[in-house]
């Protein structure tokens, strides 16, 4: 129950960071979270990579269908590829590992300071 509150917690501050601030905002709020709930590392990396990349995926599919598929199309023809979905793919992909590797950051730049003690498993 704690990693789908973390994932939302995540995914809904990233959006509203993103309406005023730049792209790399996503990584301040998924370190915030998770120095501020503390978890594991697999679990603190998953809820940050599933909570920007699924709200970059959304987004970027949103946008695609607004524009209807111009500017993937575009996108995809400037890097070579064929299908236009696959920058989409590739677009929530990114700011996963984006927003999981800062999650990740901020579980152990907590662990530097507070000596909790870890228990067994993925997951806590």
């Amino acid at each position: 129950m704690r990693f789908i509150f973390k994932l939302i917690l995540v995914a809904g501050l990233c959006y509203l960071l993103e309406l005023f601030l730049p792209w790399w905002s996503v990584v301040i709020a998924a370190f915030m979270v998770n120095l501020w709930l503390p978890t594991k590392g697999l679990s603190a990396f998953l809820s940050g990579f599933l909570g920007v990349g699924l709200l970059w995926l959304i987004y970027a599919w949103l946008i695609d269908v607004e524009t209807s598929s111009l500017m993937s199309e575009r996108i995809a023809g400037l890097f070579g590829m064929g299908n236009p979905a696959m920058m989409i793919i590739i677009t929530g992909l990114a700011g996963g590992l984006v927003g999981g590797f800062a999650a990740m950051s901020g579980s152990q730049f907590r662990r530097i300071f507070l000596k909790d003690i870890p228990k067994r498993g993925y997951y806590s």
